[in-house]
C-alpha cells in the first residue's frame, strides 16, 4: 500500500490520433485488448492494487463505451461513498482544438476535483502502454527519493525510428535524475539527426529511457505547475511545463524492467496482442499477486465443434468454434463457421467468419462479418483492419 493518500488521473482520449479507425467509436482507453480487457483495466487494476482509490478519468469524446464498461467502478472496488472512480465529461475550451496536444487543458478542467481531494500526491496516466505496475512501489519510492516528478520509463526491447519519434525520451545522470528531455521529433537532438542511422547501427546509451507516460507529483505541485501553465496558453506537459523547469525541479526517471507495449499504432496494437501468445509474455503481465480485474459479462462457455482445430491461440467464452483457429485471439461471442480458418487474426466481440471463408493477419472489429467463401488477408507489419459492424 501507498504511504500516503494518492489520487489517479487517467486521460482517457490522449493517444486516440496514434490507432486511426480503431478510435473513431470509442477512446483509446477503451479499446479492447487481450480477448476480454480494455486498455484501462491495466491502470485501474493497478491503482487498486495499490491502495488509490480515488481515480478521476478524463474523457474528450467517444466515451459512451468507456462509460458502459466503467459503470460504477464496483468490477474495480471503486463504488464507494468516499472516493472512488469519477469520470469526468467533454469539455469546452477555445484555447485548443485537438487532445492530444492538450493536457494541460485537460486537467485544468478538473482542477475543482483536485483542490478538494484530501490526496497528498497524484499519478498521472495516458493509456497508449500496456503493463501490470506495482504503483505502491512506485509511489513509495518517489517519497523517498525527494523528487518533485518521477517518471516511469522503459528501455525498449529493439530500436526502432517510429517508437523513438512518436515518444518523449529522457536523458538521466547516475542518480536517475533527468538531465535532458527530448518531446516528439526533438529527439533528433538527443540521439543524432539520422534516427535510422542510430537504429541500424545499435547505437544505445543505457542512459536513455522512453516515457510510459506515466508520473507522480504532490498535489500542491500538480496545482501550481498547471495553473502558471494555464494561464500562458501553454498546452503540452512534457514541452511547456517539464522542459522549462528541468533546473528547477528534481525530475526522477524511475525503469521499469516488466514487460511492457506501447500501442502506438494499429501494428503496435497488433503487435503488442500477438506478443501474448507467447506464455512468457502472457505470465508476465497477468500477474497472480496483480490480476487485471475487467466488467464481468456473464456468458456460455466456447462450444468446440468436433472437426475444430486450435493451435496457439486465445480464445474468450461464449465463441462457436467449428473451424481452424491459429495464432489468433478471440474475443467473446466469436463465431467460425465449419470449413472457415482464421490465422494470426484478431476478432473482436461478436464478430462471424462464415462457411469456407479464409482470414490472416486481419483485425477485425466488433460485429464483423466475413461471409462464406471471402479470403481476406493482411500483412504482419501491415494487418488489415475491419471497422466496426461491416460486412466483408
Amino acid at each position: 500500500m501507498v504511504e500516503r493518500k494518492t489520487m489517479g488521473i487517467i486521460l482517457a482520449n490522449m493517444h486516440d490520433y496514434m490507432v486511426g479507425s480503431m478510435t473513431s467509436i470509442r477512446s483509446l482507453a477503451s479499446v479492447p485488448f487481450a480477448g476480454r480487457y480494455r486498455l484501462i483495466d491495466f491502470h485501474l487494476s493497478n491503482l487498486v492494487h495499490a491502495g488509490i482509490g480515488d481515480v478521476a478519468i478524463i474523457a474528450k469524446e467517444n466515451y459512451n463505451s468507456l462509460m458502459r464498461h466503467i459503470g460504477s467502478g464496483k468490477e474495480w472496488d471503486l463504488s464507494r461513498k468516499i472516493d472512488g472512480v469519477q469520470l469526468y465529461p467533454p469539455h469546452v475550451d477555445p484555447s485548443y482544438t485537438t487532445y492530444s496536444s492538450g493536457k494541460i487543458n485537460a486537467i485544468h478542467n478538473i482542477l475543482p476535483h483536485i483542490k478538494e481531494s484530501s490526496s497528498r500526491y497524484a499519478i498521472l496516466l495516458d493509456c497508449d502502454h500496456v503493463a501490470n505496475v506495482d504503483f505502491s512501489r512506485f509511489t513509495n519510492e518517489h517519497i523517498a527519493s525527494g523528487a518533485d516528478v518521477s517518471i516511469l520509463c522503459y528501455e525498449p526491447d529493439e530500436l526502432d525510428s517510429k517508437i523513438i519519434e512518436r515518444n518523449v525520451a529522457f536523458i538521466h545522470d547516475k542518480e536517475n535524475r533527468v538531465k535532458q528531455i527530448a518531446y516528439h521529433d526533438a529527439i533528433h537532438n538527443v540521439v543524432g539527426n539520422d534516427v535510422n542511422n542510430v537504429v541500424d547501427n545499435n547505437v544505445w546509451d543505457k542512459d536513455f529511457r522512453l516515457s510510459m507516460n506515466v508520473m507522480i507529483l504532490s498535489r500542491d505541485l500538480l496545482i501550481e505547475l498547471i495553473e502558471a501553465a494555464h494561464d500562458k496558453g501553454s498546452s503540452i506537459f512534457e514541452r511547456d511545463i517539464l522542459i522549462p523547469n528541468i533546473e528547477r525541479l528534481y525530475i526522477r526517471s524511475v525503469q521499469y524492467t516488466g514487460y511492457v507495449r506501447r500501442i502506438d499504432s494499429i501494428a503496435g496494437y497488433f503487435r503488442a496482442s500477438m506478443s501474448l501468445l507467447e506464455p512468457e509474455n502472457y505470465n508476465a503481465l497477468f500477474l497472480k499477486e496483480r490480476p487485471i480485474y475487467t466488467k464481468v459479462n456473464d456468458d456460455a462457455p466456447t462450444r468446440y465443434g468436433l472437426d475444430s482445430k486450435i493451435n496457439n491461440s486465445l480464445i474468450a467464452d461464449g465463441c462457436v468454434i467449428e473451424g481452424t483457429v491459429e495464432n489468433s485471439i478471440l474475443f467473446r461471442g466469436v463465431t467460425v463457421e465449419a470449413g472457415a480458418v482464421v490465422r494470426n487474426s484478431i476478432l473482436m466481440q461478436s464478430s462471424i467468419v462464415k462457411k469456407d471463408a479464409a482470414v490472416n493477419f486481419v483485425i477485425s472489429d466488433t460485429y464483423v462479418k466475413v461471409t462464406e467463401g471471402q479470403s481476406v488477408m493482411g500483412y504482419e507489419s501491415h494487418p488489415l483492419y475491419i471497422s466496426s459492424r461491416n460486412v466483408v
